[in-house]
């Protein structure tokens, strides 16, 4: 590989393709507290100059981290198509992004070399891509995913209804529900963060949510984002779970970090599978986000948008249904603004749709951010115009439990209504049946949770 090159007449040497790709990347604060981000806008050109000629022989036989060293590496790489990593092995990152972005280029096309990808080619590609080119890129790249609903198809914007409570109170909790249907809210997963992660939680939440689910008869699943361990507990003593949950990261010491590795990851792959395989659901559901490897030191020098492509590679051995980056909820050290919330947000939604993932984003921002809500909306435009599976959806757009703005109830039905769009088609003909939607429109009944509430 050649890692030097001369820009303006100033030379710059680069001593390792992860030291290219973290000093390519955009401005990131998490890469800048790391100390190995671009120490310049002349240095940050001359790594993507010299990143664009790398090629993915390359990128794969130089991992962020060894194959020995980390079982995500390995993962990745045992499982990938040889096929389509053998036709695509001599391009270089440049020929990957003229590729992704020529005209003639369509889904099709994208299908047959994504599962030779890695996710250090993922990320390579992004770094040398502006806004425009992540959304371009992401919208050719569509990936449809099926359990109860079916999410990802063209014409089509889904949302994770969130009726997240401080205390658990099934009350509050279902009072969020009603709100979020009557919005046409729900198509991808009824799905709560709870604040107590034991069994007896996770049991009750699914049992309480699944009852509505039934009495009401919405084609949705419900999904308690705790533990995994906690949720395989639960679901043993017989907890009826749609999803099963696990936030992610793209190395083998940051899953340790969350208290996983892959071998739990398959037990649970397994235990979804046997729950729900045989209708042809998918059930699984991965959360990841900029930073985590940072924030438990587990990045081994690579830069948090590298890492976070590796969590991507990683989801895929576990066909999900479900894959969200929670884009700036680990806080200003990582995003310090809205301008890297924004970019970041394009730059993993693209990683993962280019890896095959059906990709959500919680368009997202903490309080003690250089962010603000105009911020959060302009990101979500953006990513619906990129072709984003789902949004979030949470009252007034303000987590009471987990204290962090994110996607409201109606901002998730004024981009359907901007795009033309309409909720998962099971979901959308429920809503239909109930009055609350009608040719692709939300009724005068729609935003009034008690009308919900009635039809139990």
């Amino acid at each position: 590989m050649r890692l030097a090159t001369t820009i303006s007449g100033q030379k710059f040497h680069f001593g390792s393709l992860k030291e290219v790709l973290a000093k390519a990347g955009e401005e990131k604060s998490g890469d800048r507290l790391a100390g190995i981000a671009a120490g310049s806008e002349r240095e940050r050109v001359a790594a993507k100059s010299v990143l664009s000629e790398v090629t993915m022989h390359a990128l794969h036989d130089n991992p962020a981290i060894s194959y020995d060293d980390d079982e995500v590496t390995r993962i990745t790489l045992d499982n990938l198509e040889q096929e389509a990593y053998q036709s695509i092995k001599n391009w270089t990152v440049a020929e990957l992004r003229e590729f992704l972005l020529n005209g003639d280029t369509n889904l099709a096309d994208v299908q047959k070399i994504q599962n030779g990808l890695t996710g250090e080619m993922a990320a390579a590609c992004a770094k040398i891509m502006s806004n425009m080119d992540l959304v371009l890129a992401a919208r050719k790249c569509r990936v449809i995913s099926k359990a109860k609903t079916t999410l990802g198809l063209p014409g089509r914007l889904g949302s994770r209804l969130q009726p997240n409570h401080p205390s658990d109170a099934i009350d509050g909790i279902r009072a969020s529900i009603f709100e979020g249907l009557s919005y046409g809210i729900g198509d991808a997963v009824i799905g709560i963060n709870p604040v107590y992660d034991t069994p007896e939680t996770v049991a009750r939440l699914l049992s309480e949510t699944d009852k509505l689910i039934n009495d009401l008869k919405i084609p949705t699943q419900n999904c308690i984002l705790s533990h995994v361990t906690t949720q395989l507990k639960a679901i043993e003593r017989g907890a009826p779970a749609g999803l099963i949950f696990q936030s992610i990261a793209g190395s083998e010491k940051g899953n340790k970090a969350f208290g996983i590795d892959n071998a739990l990851l398959s037990q649970a792959y397994q235990v979804g599978e046997e729950l729900h395989g045989k209708d042809g659901q998918s059930t699984m559901y991965f959360e990841t986000g900029q930073g985590s490897e940072l924030s438990s030191m587990s990045h081994y020098g690579a830069d948090q948008l590298t890492m976070e492509a590796r969590c991507y590679a990683l989801a895929r051995c576990f066909k999900p249904f479900l894959v969200n980056d929670v884009v700036g909820f680990i806080g200003p050290e990582y995003l310090a603004d809205g301008r890297q919330m924004i970019r970041a947000g394009l730059e993993d939604h693209f990683m993962a749709k280019l890896l095959g993932l059906p990709m959500g984003i919680d368009a997202c921002y903490t309080n003690h951010m250089a962010a603000d809500q105009n911020d959060l909306e302009n990101l979500t435009i953006l990513l619906t115009a990129a072709g984003v599976n789902y949004f979030m959806g949470v009252p007034m757009g303000d987590d009471v439990m987990l204290s962090y703005q994110s996607t409201s109830f109606h901002d998730t039905a004024a981009l359907r209504q901007i795009f033309g769009l309409r909720p998962a088609p099971e979901f959308e003909a429920w809503l239909e049946d109930r009055g609350i939607m009608k040719d692709g429109q939300l009724t005068a009944r729609a935003g009034d949770p008690a009308f919900m509430m009635a039809m139990l």
